[in-house]
């Protein structure tokens, strides 16, 4: 796997996360494949999960997977607590990157009390699945607890105890979310949790069930924490104002410190913990959660174990107040509820920017934390097309703005909008419009957004006000600002929250402006337009404001292509050709330097308004159906059952099966004696009992139901296949007769030895009866009446029909393309065909002479994202199961063809060749079908390369007649030979 290097600016802070990468990536060579030291070091549990993630195999099943960074975040963890053990953060040092330790005060540093636990920091770019990460980590901990806790062993890394700590309100919505699902009309959908749409990814099918018990019987709101029952465990989710004490949801920036005492409100709050707030007053409610707290600090720290996941981290830690370092109180919650647990205490922080500002001018520098584990940066996840990329709108009107463009205060002290902000609103608005107009082009049901963000709640109405001065309705104008809530209480807020969650999926509001509410956990896809109005230059608040909109809105696999030539364009120093997946900040001069370093390496493109008129989605387009599509179709067969031949079986009459008459029953009895378990010595039979066929050997039963279950499974095996030689029966033998259901088998069994084997009524329980039944003579007449009953039973019946469903290419009503990598065709469905604008030369061709040759009915091409059902099965060379999709379908008068084409160094590659075979048997199966269910044609695949496609078509020949030549056909065996009309 490759390495994900932390920037070299700030490489010797991030050495621990630069060392565990490497030493991970050493370990983890070969994983896909199964063959990794990693796996030598880990619980059989934590095996069978890194197979399931990250296996060549299960990867090639799935539509989606971890990416590289995610991976490298996962496996990180992994090493770092499972392998290694460090109970402390200076362990962890000691044992990854020692010579870290002796660099500046890094020794003193990690040494504090506040790191004596398992703690580490991943560090992921905003966009690029933490929460993904999350809630993976926690099913590595869950199902390793439960594993271990089956066996009955206690292992100090492993837990079902969490505490999920988000920075606010927001943040903590999403996550509720994203384990119970998305709330509408106060009820959760689970099927809409990630945990529920992603489980294909994080949970092996055969534990879903369990964890998904799990997480919905244990998930605890911040108001339900020590008061909830639990079953076998908690994932209780909270923001940190319940670990701060605090119940107003303000920004932790504006905390004031905690260390103060000598304010006198402050001493009065020690002495008298239940004073009002002043602003919600005497509120009952106000002060019982404040009792409450209290009970739930102890309640966490009273807990044996526990992992806390802290989402957007960078909260948690020291901040400057008056220029001295302070830690905030919920991180003193957090160490209080640390100190009893030792390493049972495990700390996982979660942030795209977890550093502090330090100095100011060009003295300013960030400070990461010590505990950085990993480092996927906004750098590399730019470059890898994770997040979208960014252009700086740089108009010339904003351009010639004066430096200051607060709010304005009017003669009364009242603010008003600058001039400046205006001009920049009317430029985010008018971006916006432009990328309404143009996305609706190709797609009506995807909504671009703007998010403004204000430099305080005084402002923000003036925002909407303008906004709405502008033309803009009540309804597409949104205001969250972190008052919001308080503002309109619970009940209210529901659908407020509800409408703001799934902007993506309603043409409004079209504008969103906030203050600090919305600068986290806002992870909605569509924002493409920031306009940051803050005055503040502070670098970790202008990325968090970033972040707002870095998440990808077309993650289509045919918008690759544009999208890739874009961020091509933004490294050249060109504007981007288009905006899918750009991200446009109406940005001010005096921002100019934090994006300096972005720009230098080419990740950040400038607008500067001259190419107004383009189109903001360049030369995309949605292609539809032609108006005489039909007749230009493929019914696609798929055969969904197969005509068969079956046994039907009629159970016996157990009245006219023979008695047993050899011997009386009193005669019988003589010959076994008492006791609780019972042997029978069977010189001559084939009869066998278990795993063993009884041959002067000794039978041991346990009593009546133990024998009447050996004898259902003796008469089912033996009626299935011939008795091996030897003693044992092979297990891969063991197979019941499959006719008959076991169940049945032994009622009918009971039902004759009840009524019938003896010429009347046999109580088998009753003074220990069923002891006759151990006897060989018994038992031999009871196998062979049994055996003769059910093969007369039998009855061949036949199916000549098959099930068979079509599926046609038209399901799909329109295809995604480039203009300038595509051509209009008149014999297809669509009226444009597209051909890949990389190497796509012969397919560019083939197109062209399909539609010019008139022994050609039909074609289309068929797209591997789109036409998703259109794809056929093969193992590769590696014997890893796979799916392909061919290139075309082209009909002619007699035929329907399934076309790949290559480059003639391709043809003969193993797993080319490996396709081929499978297509050939595909095509068989639909050749066997009745014509009518394959439009009456017979079905070939062709490989075709490309010297043969060129020198057919340069000597005049039609493309039927070199399909015909090079259709792929069946190898010749031994049965077909014997069947040729050699005349």
């Amino acid at each position: 796997m490759s390495a994900l290097q932390p920037n070299q600016a700030s490489n010797d802070q991030l050495a621990l996360a630069t060392a565990l990468t490497a030493k991970t990536n050493l370990l983890c060579v070969g994983l896909e494949d199964g063959i990794a030291d990693i796996l030598e070091l880990v619980t059989p549990t934590t095996r069978l999960l890194l197979n399931w993630w990250f296996g060549a195999e299960q990867c090639a099943s799935r539509s989606f997977n971890f990416h590289p960074g995610q991976k490298q975040a996962i496996l990180n963890t992994i090493v770092a607590h499972e392998v290694l053990q460090a109970p402390d953060l200076l362990a962890l040092y000691q044992a990854v990157a020692p010579d870290a330790l002796l660099t500046g005060t890094r020794l003193s540093e990690v040494a504090q009390a506040k790191h004596n636990h398992p703690k580490y920091c991943l560090k992921m770019a905003t966009g690029t699945g933490k929460t993904w990460v999350l809630q993976t980590l926690m099913v590595w901990q869950v199902l390793n607890k439960s594993a271990l806790l089956a066996e009955g062993l206690i292992d100090a890394r492993f837990t079902r105890q969490f505490l999920v700590v988000a920075p606010g309100l927001i943040v903590y919505e999403r996550l509720l979310d994203a384990f119970l699902g998305k709330e509408s009309a106060g009820v959760r959908d689970f099927s809409s949790s990630d945990i529920s749409r992603y489980a294909e990814l994080f949970i092996p099918e055969l534990d879903r069930d369990a964890v998904f018990a799990f997480v919905r019987g244990n998930v605890c709101n911040k108001a339900e924490i020590g008061l909830k029952a639990t079953g076998n465990g908690m994932i209780a989710i909270t923001n940190w104002h319940l670990l701060n004490g605090s119940d107003d949801e303000i920004s932790p920036d504006e905390m004031v410190s905690a260390e103060s005492l000598a304010n006198p409100q402050d001493l009065i709050a020690q002495l008298l913990p239940l004073t009002p707030g002043r602003a919600t007053g005497n509120s009952l409610d106000v002060l019982d959660r404040r009792y409450a707290r209290g009970d739930v600090l102890d309640f966490l720290a009273g807990l044996p174990e526990l992992m806390v996941f802290n989402d957007e981290a960078h909260h948690i830690h020291d901040f400057k107040k008056e220029g001295e370092a302070t830690e905030v109180e919920w991180q003193k919650s957090l160490t209080k509820i640390a100190e009893p647990k030792g390493i049972s205490f495990v700390q996982l922080d979660f942030s795209a920017t977890p550093y502090n500002d330090v100095g100011s001018g060009k003295n300013k520098k960030k400070v990461y934390f010590p505990h950085i584990i990993v480092d996927f940066d906004l750098k590399t996840a730019m470059k890898q097309g994770l997040v979208k990329s960014l252009v700086l709108d740089r108009r010339k009107e904003v351009a010639a703005l004066p430096l200051e463009f607060k709010a304005e205060r009017d003669d009364d002290g009242n603010p008003t909008l600058g001039e400046g902000q205006r001009v920049m609103l009317r430029a985010g608005l008018q971006k916006l419009k432009k990328l309404e107009a143009d996305f609706a082009k190709i797609d009506p049901n995807r909504h671009p957004k703007m998010l403004v963000v204000c430099e305080d709640t005084s402002v923000s109405p003036l925002v909407s006000l303008f906004l709405q001065q502008e033309g803009l309705g009540d309804d597409e104008v949104m205001t969250v600002d972190s008052g919001k809530k308080a503002e309109l209480g619970e009940k209210d807020w529901a659908p407020v929250r509800e409408r703001l969650f799934n902007v993506d999926n309603h043409q409004n509001p079209r504008v969103i402006v906030s203050v600090l509410m919305l600068r986290e956990g806002f992870d909605v896809n569509n924002i493409c337009v920031i306009v940051p109005l803050r005055a503040s230059q502070a670098q970790i608040l202008l990325e968090q404001t970033i972040g707002r909109g870095l998440r990808l809105m077309w993650r289509d696999a045919e918008y690759g292509d544009i999208k890739r030539e874009n961020r091509e364009l933004i490294h050249a120093g060109k504007e981007p050709g288009s905006l899918i997946d750009i991200l446009s900040i109406v940005e001010h001069p005096a921002f100019q330097s934090f994006y300096d370093e972005l720009m230098k390496e080419g990740l950040v493109g400038v607008d500067d308004g001259t190419n107004d008129g383009g189109s903001g989605v360049g030369d995309m387009i949605s292609v539809g159906l032609s108006t005489d599509f039909a007749k230009y179709d493929f019914a696609i067969p798929f055969i969904l059952r197969e005509a068969e031949e079956w046994l039907d079986h009629h159970a016996p009459e157990i009245s006219k099966l023979l008695p047993f008459a050899a011997l009386s029953r009193s005669e019988l009895a003589a010959m076994i004696g008492k006791g609780d378990l019972f042997t029978s010595q069977d010189l001559q039979s084939h009869t066998l009992f278990g795993d063993y066929r009884v041959d002067g050997a000794v039978m041991q039963v346990a009593g009546y139901n133990d024998l009447l279950s050996r004898l259902t499974r003796r008469i089912s095996q033996a009626l299935s296949q011939p008795l091996p030689k030897g003693n044992k029966i092979a297990t891969h033998l063991a197979n019941p007769y499959l006719q008959v259901h076991t169940a049945e088998l032994a009622s009918w069994l009971e039902d004759y030895i009840e009524n019938q084997l003896f010429s009347e009524p046999f109580a088998p329980l009753e003074d220990e009866n069923w002891r006759l039944l151990l006897l060989t003579p018994v038992l031999d007449h009871i196998c062979q009446q049994f055996a003769l009953a059910l093969i007369e039973g039998e009855q061949q019946t036949s199916d000549d029909a098959c099930e068979v469903k079509h599926r046609y290419l038209s399901e799909v009503e329109k295809l995604m393309m480039r203009e300038a990598y595509s051509l209009p065709v008149t014999k297809s469905i669509y009226e444009r065909l597209p051909f890949p604008a990389n190497k796509g030369g012969l397919e560019k061709m083939l197109i062209e002479w399909a539609q010019a040759d008139s022994h050609i009915e039909a074609f289309s091409k068929i797209s591997e994202t789109r036409h998703h059902f259109v794809r056929l099965r093969y193992v590769k060379e590696d014997g890893l199961p796979a799916f392909y999709s061919p290139d075309f379908l082209i009909r002619t008068n007699d035929a329907i063809y399934l076309v790949e084409t290559k480059a003639q160094q391709q043809v003969n590659h193993p797993n080319v060749q490996r396709k081929l075979k499978a297509a050939v048997a595909w095509c068989e199966r639909i050749n066997g079908l009745p014509s009518s269910e394959r439009q009456e044609r017979s079905w070939h695949y062709v490989l075709l390369g490309e010297t043969a496609c060129y020198d057919w078509r340069d000597k005049g020949a039609h493309l039927d007649e070199l399909l015909a030549f090079a259709k792929a056909r069946p190898q010749l065996n031994s049965l077909t030979q014997t069947s040729l009309d050699l005349n």
